[in-house]
């Protein structure tokens, strides 16, 4: 996988009026000079949000890509919800999860507690 390609390709797309216009009119040959899979190739020619962030991809770069093909916020947010639970947690980069999709990572009784804690100091 290339995270950093795809990242790069979807910052120059976003910065780009150029660049949008040749991706409209060609997906797969704007695409074609960054070294991307093909797994990354068809999410992003989906586009398949949930996927992109399931690769890694920055959110802050992913939500210019899907604001690009028209996707509202809420669709955005839960696109990336279900990506995860289609393909399992974010690979790598930034929002890579280190503990399981249902897995908690404070326990319910020790956040209360603390919470607890901290009211009465």
């Amino acid at each position: 996988m290339s995270l950093y390609a795809v990242q790069k390709f979807l910052y120059e797309l976003n910065r780009s009026e150029q660049m949008q216009a040749r991706y409209t009119a060609d997906q797969a040959s704007e695409l074609t000079p960054f070294e991307l899979t093909d797994e990354e190739i068809a999410a992003l020619i989906s586009p398949d949000i949930g996927k992109l962030f399931h690769l890694g991809v920055n959110g802050q770069i992913l939500m210019h890509f899907a604001a690009f093909h028209q996707i509202e916020w809420q669709d955005y947010l839960q696109r990336m919800r279900d990506g995860i639970a289609e393909h399992g947690p974010v690979r790598e980069g930034v929002y890579a999860m280190t503990t399981g999709v249902t897995d908690t990572v404070v326990p319910e009784t020790t956040a209360k507690e603390t919470t607890k804690e901290n009211r009465s100091s």
